[in-house]
């Protein structure tokens, strides 16, 4: 067995990446798995800590230590399972949740060196599943004759839909898009998420009876009182946040300027769309970066992305922002639009402020104030908003259900209960735009909470975190 120094002498290992000419013409993944050694090697690094903080920094409160310490024994099956007792959703979780701010953040080894690459380590562990066409998920309890309907089929959904029907509930997935999987699917470009990763997640609930309607839009198709009375008797909403926050400033109208969840959305489903050659991008988030990458990849050579604070404060993680500057996209910190210019109704160029740092707040992100007289100017073909999203709160029309001031459902922040008793809510249309993990948490309190309220239990004593 090897000891901790040693363990301690191992550095990071690094997973194969794409060049990155050659994948800004693809949609390709661009990070590539680790091989088994490599895997085993970088498993080694893990002190497996008699009490690991990467546990409480992950959301979902995964088993790391022991999953790790399951691979690294070659028992990699074993392993995820002990990732699947937490975790609904290990495929998409491994790919596209910021790790170095929730379980790598949270790692002993981070405070005097490089975390362990637990998401990395997550993924091998997944993808050997898949290569090996192994089941996803345990088989499922037997009907216990109760309905329960689902709105939107994104991380919070399916999470419900997972737990619910393992306990026996009859559960039905409404999703207003042709395609199954929410953000995940519309909103992530498939060289970050593939495709038949999604797939794989959504085929396991197929096989445990889930039922999952597509192009049904709740709200306009079908009312919940409609739901109610087909028999469903309790509700979760997780229509997500699709719904793009505008600019609100002049020029806004002109052809050529769109919304980062928009267009996303747009190629995702299959669509050509042509921005032209110069594309500027304005945000400084994970969408923002999906953005931009993805105008390169559909033909754009002159990308750029305004942003009003510094590289520091970029919310993105920091391998999408690593991923951006190799692909060649310019990003202009400091600087904040304040009016799209135009001619014939089309926008031309954008003109923006420079921007100072000023006082920091609590949390130590600092406030950006405008440099007077900074006035320049952006050419662009097409502009598109990235600044963040709303959500669409059309399921609920017709309800009394009780929204916050920030137009996302007021849930019971122990049960996620909405106002209507019947009906529970969770996800980006709780908290807004979040992770994936965040949105898998809240769909296992939900799933815990529908099923003390169908069996007319308390919905707050004596409550325990849901595993299979």
């Amino acid at each position: 067995m090897m000891k901790a120094n040693e363990r301690m002498a191992i550095s990071r290992q690094s997973p194969t990446e794409l060049d990155p000419a050659a994948r800004v013409h693809s949609f390709e993944e661009v990070v590539g798995p680790f091989a088994e050694e490599t895997a085993l090697l970088e498993a080694e690094r893990c002190l497996q800590c008699k009490k690991p903080s990467c546990r409480l920094g992950c959301p979902i409160h995964n088993q790391i230590p022991k999953f790790i310490g399951l691979l690294r024994e070659g028992k990699v099956e074993e392993a995820y399972w002990a990732i699947r007792e937490q975790s609904s959703l290990p495929a998409v979780c491994s790919r596209v949740c910021p790790h170095e701010f929730q379980c790598e953040g949270h790692c002993v080894r981070a405070k005097k060196g490089e975390a362990v690459s637990i998401g990395m380590l997550e993924r091998y562990v997944v993808d050997w599943m898949v290569a090996q066409q192994k089941p996803m998920c345990t088989s499922c309890a037997l009907p216990n004759g109760k309905k329960v309907a689902i709105v939107g089929s994104g991380p919070a959904g399916m999470t419900v839909a997972f737990y619910l029907a393992h306990l026996g509930y009859a559960c039905t997935i409404f999703e207003s898009l042709p395609v199954l999987g929410g953000m995940l699917t519309v909103g992530i470009p498939a060289y970050r998420l593939p495709r038949h990763i999604i797939k794989a997640e959504f085929d396991a609930l197929k096989n445990c009876g889930v039922e999952i309607v597509t192009d049904v839009r709740i709200g306009h198709d079908k009312s919940l009182a409609d739901l109610k009375e087909e028999g469903f008797a309790a509700l979760f909403l997780s229509p997500g946040a699709h719904a793009s926050r505008k600019l609100g400033i002049e020029g806004e109208g002109l052809a050529g300027v769109s919304h980062g969840v928009d267009y996303l959305r747009q190629v995702n489903l299959g669509a050509n769309v042509t921005l032209g050659r110069k594309v500027v991008v304005i945000g400084g988030g994970n969408v923002a970066i999906d953005v931009a990458r993805t105008a390169l990849r559909t033909g754009s050579d002159q990308v750029c992305i305004l942003y009003r604070r510094t590289k520091a404060e970029m919310p993105a993680a920091k391998a999408e922002i690593h991923h951006l500057e190799e692909e060649g996209v310019k990003v202009e910190f400091l600087a904040a639009p304040i009016k799209i210019h135009g001619e014939g109704g089309r926008a031309t160029h954008i003109e923006c402020l420079r921007m100072r740092l000023g006082e920091c707040d609590a949390s130590g992100r600092c406030r950006p104030v405008v440099i007077e007289g900074s006035n320049f100017m952006v050419e662009a073909d097409a502009v598109i908003a990235a600044i963040s999203q709303d959500v669409d709160a059309q399921a609920s029309q017709g309800t009394d259900i009780t929204m916050t001031k920030w137009g996302t459902y007021l849930t019971n922040e122990q049960t996620l209960q909405t106002s209507v008793p019947w009906i529970f809510a969770g996800g980006d249309a709780v908290l807004g735009p979040q992770t994936a993990a965040k949105a898998v948490y809240q769909g296992k309190v939900a799933a815990e909470s529908i099923h003390r309220f169908l069996e007319g239990r308390d919905l707050t004593v004596d409550r325990v975190e849901f595993t299979l």
